[in-house]
Protein backbone atom coordinates (compact mmCIF):
# COMPACT_ATOMS: atom_id res chain seq x y z
CA UNK A 1 0.00 0.00 0.00
CA UNK A 2 1.40 3.72 -1.15
CA UNK A 3 0.85 6.41 1.21
CA UNK A 4 1.93 10.03 0.65
CA UNK A 5 2.91 12.56 3.58
CA UNK A 6 3.33 16.16 2.73
CA UNK A 7 6.50 17.01 5.59
CA UNK A 8 9.09 19.28 5.98
CA UNK A 9 13.06 19.11 5.09
CA UNK A 10 13.38 18.09 8.94
CA UNK A 11 11.53 14.58 7.99
CA UNK A 12 14.27 11.84 8.43
CA UNK A 13 12.91 9.74 6.28
CA UNK A 14 12.76 12.83 3.86
CA UNK A 15 16.80 12.90 5.00
CA UNK A 16 17.11 9.37 4.46
CA UNK A 17 16.08 9.17 0.73
CA UNK A 18 18.11 12.40 -0.08
CA UNK A 19 21.20 10.86 1.18
CA UNK A 20 20.79 7.75 -1.65
CA UNK A 21 19.63 10.75 -4.85
CA UNK A 22 22.95 12.49 -3.51
CA UNK A 23 24.96 9.44 -3.86
CA UNK A 24 23.20 8.76 -6.99
CA UNK A 25 23.99 12.22 -8.45
CA UNK A 26 27.36 12.03 -7.37
CA UNK A 27 28.14 9.09 -10.36
CA UNK A 28 26.15 10.78 -12.94
CA UNK A 29 27.20 14.19 -12.51
CA UNK A 30 31.13 13.64 -12.28
CA UNK A 31 33.02 16.59 -12.09
CA UNK A 32 30.19 18.79 -11.87
CA UNK A 33 28.08 17.42 -8.90
CA UNK A 34 29.75 20.02 -6.64
CA UNK A 35 28.29 22.76 -8.40
CA UNK A 36 25.30 21.39 -8.81
CA UNK A 37 25.02 20.49 -5.25
CA UNK A 38 25.50 24.06 -3.89
CA UNK A 39 22.02 24.41 -4.84
CA UNK A 40 20.41 21.76 -3.05
CA UNK A 41 20.48 22.39 0.41
CA UNK A 42 17.25 20.68 2.11
CA UNK A 43 17.01 23.27 5.50
CA UNK A 44 15.10 25.90 2.41
CA UNK A 45 12.50 23.25 1.37
CA UNK A 46 9.46 23.63 3.58
CA UNK A 47 7.36 21.59 1.08
CA UNK A 48 8.42 18.34 0.87
CA UNK A 49 6.64 14.60 0.63
CA UNK A 50 7.79 10.88 1.41
CA UNK A 51 6.19 8.11 -0.05
CA UNK A 52 5.67 4.90 1.71
CA UNK A 53 5.41 1.36 0.11
CA UNK A 54 4.38 -0.68 3.27
CA UNK A 55 5.71 1.40 6.09
CA UNK A 56 9.16 1.97 4.19
CA UNK A 57 10.03 5.30 2.52
CA UNK A 58 10.61 4.46 -0.98
CA UNK A 59 10.58 7.82 -2.43
CA UNK A 60 10.76 11.83 -2.22
CA UNK A 61 9.92 15.48 -3.91
CA UNK A 62 9.97 18.65 -2.85
CA UNK A 63 9.09 22.27 -4.29
CA UNK A 64 9.97 25.60 -3.69
CA UNK A 65 8.85 28.85 -4.92
CA UNK A 66 10.45 30.55 -7.91
CA UNK A 67 8.45 33.30 -8.49
CA UNK A 68 4.94 34.13 -6.91
CA UNK A 69 3.46 31.87 -9.83
CA UNK A 70 5.62 29.40 -9.90
CA UNK A 71 7.76 26.64 -7.90
CA UNK A 72 10.60 24.87 -8.43
CA UNK A 73 10.33 20.78 -7.90
CA UNK A 74 13.37 19.64 -6.03
CA UNK A 75 14.95 16.45 -5.04
CA UNK A 76 13.11 14.45 -6.52
CA UNK A 77 14.40 10.66 -6.17
CA UNK A 78 12.67 7.06 -6.07
CA UNK A 79 14.91 3.79 -4.52
CA UNK A 80 16.39 1.91 -6.94
CA UNK A 81 14.22 -1.48 -6.02
CA UNK A 82 11.11 0.60 -6.82
CA UNK A 83 11.74 2.10 -9.99
CA UNK A 84 9.01 1.23 -12.64
CA UNK A 85 6.23 0.91 -10.48
CA UNK A 86 4.61 4.59 -10.72
CA UNK A 87 6.13 5.76 -7.57
CA UNK A 88 7.39 9.14 -8.95
CA UNK A 89 4.55 9.42 -11.12
CA UNK A 90 2.23 9.95 -7.42
CA UNK A 91 5.34 11.91 -6.18
CA UNK A 92 5.13 14.12 -9.27
CA UNK A 93 1.58 14.36 -9.61
CA UNK A 94 1.32 14.61 -4.97
CA UNK A 95 3.81 17.80 -5.47
CA UNK A 96 1.65 19.52 -8.99
CA UNK A 97 -1.40 19.40 -6.76
CA UNK A 98 0.01 20.36 -3.27
CA UNK A 99 1.46 24.25 -5.83
CA UNK A 100 -1.85 24.40 -7.00
CA UNK A 101 -3.25 24.07 -3.62
CA UNK A 102 -1.01 26.90 -2.50
CA UNK A 103 -2.29 28.87 -5.57
CA UNK A 104 0.75 28.42 -7.77
CA UNK A 105 0.00 28.17 -11.52
CA UNK A 106 3.46 26.61 -13.10
CA UNK A 107 6.18 24.22 -11.58
CA UNK A 108 9.78 24.51 -12.84
CA UNK A 109 12.93 21.80 -12.73
CA UNK A 110 16.14 22.03 -14.00
CA UNK A 111 17.59 17.84 -14.70
CA UNK A 112 21.02 16.39 -15.96
CA UNK A 113 21.17 15.47 -19.97
CA UNK A 114 22.53 12.00 -18.35
CA UNK A 115 19.55 11.36 -16.43
CA UNK A 116 17.96 10.25 -19.83
CA UNK A 117 14.84 8.44 -17.50
CA UNK A 118 14.75 11.81 -15.40
CA UNK A 119 14.31 13.44 -19.00
CA UNK A 120 11.98 11.24 -20.61
CA UNK A 121 9.71 11.22 -17.36
CA UNK A 122 9.22 14.41 -17.44
CA UNK A 123 8.44 14.52 -21.01
CA UNK A 124 5.87 12.13 -20.59
CA UNK A 125 4.18 14.14 -17.82
CA UNK A 126 3.34 17.07 -19.55
CA UNK A 127 6.55 19.23 -19.13
CA UNK A 128 8.25 21.09 -22.16
CA UNK A 129 11.55 22.02 -22.17
CA UNK A 130 12.62 25.64 -21.67
CA UNK A 131 15.44 27.66 -21.46
CA UNK A 132 17.84 26.90 -18.44
CA UNK A 133 17.05 29.34 -15.93
CA UNK A 134 19.15 30.78 -12.65
CA UNK A 135 22.24 29.28 -12.02
CA UNK A 136 21.82 26.81 -14.97
CA UNK A 137 21.39 29.54 -17.63
CA UNK A 138 24.91 28.33 -18.95
CA UNK A 139 25.31 24.78 -18.27
CA UNK A 140 26.02 22.37 -21.15
CA UNK A 141 25.02 19.33 -18.74
CA UNK A 142 21.42 21.41 -17.79
CA UNK A 143 17.87 20.82 -19.46
CA UNK A 144 14.97 22.78 -18.05
CA UNK A 145 11.03 22.40 -18.06
CA UNK A 146 7.96 24.11 -17.47
CA UNK A 147 4.09 22.75 -17.10
CA UNK A 148 1.54 24.49 -16.67
CA UNK A 149 -0.92 23.33 -13.50
CA UNK A 150 -3.73 25.15 -13.98
CA UNK A 151 -5.68 25.69 -17.11
CA UNK A 152 -5.94 29.58 -18.23
CA UNK A 153 -8.68 28.64 -20.18
CA UNK A 154 -10.53 26.80 -17.80
CA UNK A 155 -9.55 28.72 -14.79
CA UNK A 156 -8.45 25.04 -12.93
Amino acid sequence: MLEIVRTSSENLDFVFLVKHLDNYLKVMDGEEHDFYNQFNNIDVLKNTLVIYLDKKPVGCGAFKEYNSKSVEIKRMFTLPETRQKGVASKILTALEDWAKDLNYSSSILETGIRQVEAVQFYKKKGYKIIPNYGQYKDVENSICFKKELIDNEKGQ
